[in-house]
């Protein structure tokens, strides 16, 4: 096998990150992860989301420059940048980078092999292109909001992991990563319009199959999936945890009930009629109730009836079987996701702290050969 570098496997990519919050940077750590050179634009006054920067893990591995877009030589700037650059990423409604100089058009015509990426909730066009938004509102209208949740409550908010950073920001990797493998092969640069309403809709493209072939009802906790079914679906134990059990296959699903202990002395409420789903339900609940998360946690631990703890944040970087793949770091001080996926040759690592706004511009500027990033020259001292 090669010897393992350093830098990741993308390694020599350079990438411009113009700053927003959400997707956008989510996208560029990603990239930054896997050893792309990521310079983040940021705007004067600090960044969008109002946390510390120390802590703004989506930033890490990145260097920043900050830029004031509006004034007389922002754009100028941005366009020195993205003629050196790979990919340009940018979350701004459409039209914006348009009106500021430093659209697709401006852009591309400095650098024709430019992968121009642009993450929008509503897409660059259609009747809402124009309209704010959040993820929420984007998975409302896809029906993937409308998956989770009670049968006979609301729809529940899945932070904004579905929308922002699944149907947002992976789609953009996927895409700028697609579209660089056409400029290096052709030498022709291009668009890559991701929206969150797409990328939410197309993830899901399973459900939608199963409810054409009719083996999907449509509304929540009807279903194999989401809930409805007692072998998949959460349990609150006796301290006030819970357990998640995926116990789908029938061999699993007897190795479940085994461990769990059932039947414990009366017959079982055979899984495969749906009309005694909620009598399994309750006996499955019942015996889970007799035991606290930990006891139950030691009973399941090491079998094949895919069962395990729902774990807290900050308990997630402690279960044995994260800690033994690291799957979580820690890096000055913050224990933090490590980067994903993995290589054998070209491994992704932390390599830098989240980056200060405008903390990097002399170097950036010099390792780029980007003289408008220069401070102005002091004049003579009298």
């Amino acid at each position: 096998m090669a010897e393992a570098a350093s830098d990741g496997p993308l390694g020599g990519v350079r990438v411009v990150e113009l700053a927003g919050i959400g997707p956008g940077p989510f996208a560029a750590m990603l990239l930054a992860d896997l050893g792309a050179d990521v310079v983040r634009v940021d705007r004067p006054g600090g960044p969008g989301l109002h946390i510390d920067p120390r802590y703004d893990v989506t930033n890490r591995n990145k260097r920043s420059v900050v830029v004031d877009l509006k004034s007389a030589t922002g754009p100028a700037t941005v366009l020195d940048l993205a003629e050196r650059a790979d990919i340009l990423l940018e979350g701004y409604r459409p039209g914006v980078t348009e009106r500021l100089g430093i659209g697709p058009e401006a852009c591309l015509a400095r650098n024709p092999r430019l992968v121009y990426g642009r993450m929008t909730g509503w897409g660059q066009d259609g009747p809402l292109a124009p309209t704010a938004g959040h993820d929420l509102p984007y998975l409302a209208v896809t029906g993937a909001l409308g998956l989770a949740g009670p049968a006979d409550g609301p729809p529940y908010a899945p932070a904004n992991l579905l929308g922002d950073f699944a149907g947002g920001s992976l789609y953009l990797v996927v895409g700028v990563l697609a579209a660089l493998q056409h400029a290096r092969t052709t030498g022709v640069g291009q668009v890559v319009d991701a929206a969150i309403v797409d990328g939410a809709a197309h993830l899901t493209a399973m459900i939608h199959g199963m409810l054409a072939a009719g083996a999907w009802q449509d509304r929540r906790e009807a279903n194999l999936l989401d809930g409805g079914a007692p072998f998949y679906g959460t349990y609150r134990t006796a301290d006030g945890g819970y357990m998640a059990v995926g116990a789908l296959e029938q061999r699993f699903y007897a190795e479940f009930l085994a461990r769990l202990g059932l039947p414990a002395g009366r017959e079982v409420p055979p899984r495969e009629d749906p009309a005694r789903w909620d009598e399994l339900r309750a006996a499955v609940a019942a015996r889970f109730a007799q035991r606290t998360r930990a006891e139950w946690t030691a009973v399941f631990e090491g079998s094949d009836a895919c069962v395990a703890p729902v774990l807290s944040l900050r308990e997630a970087p402690d279960h044995p079987h994260l800690a033994a793949r690291a799957t979580f770091v820690e890096h000055g001080g913050l224990t933090q996701p490590a980067p994903a996926p993995r290589f054998s040759v070209t491994p992704g690592a932390v390599r830098r702290p989240p980056a200060r706004p405008g903390a990097d511009t002399a170097e950036v500027a010099r390792d780029w050969g980007v003289r408008s990033l220069d401070p102005p020259q002091k004049g003579p001292q009298r």
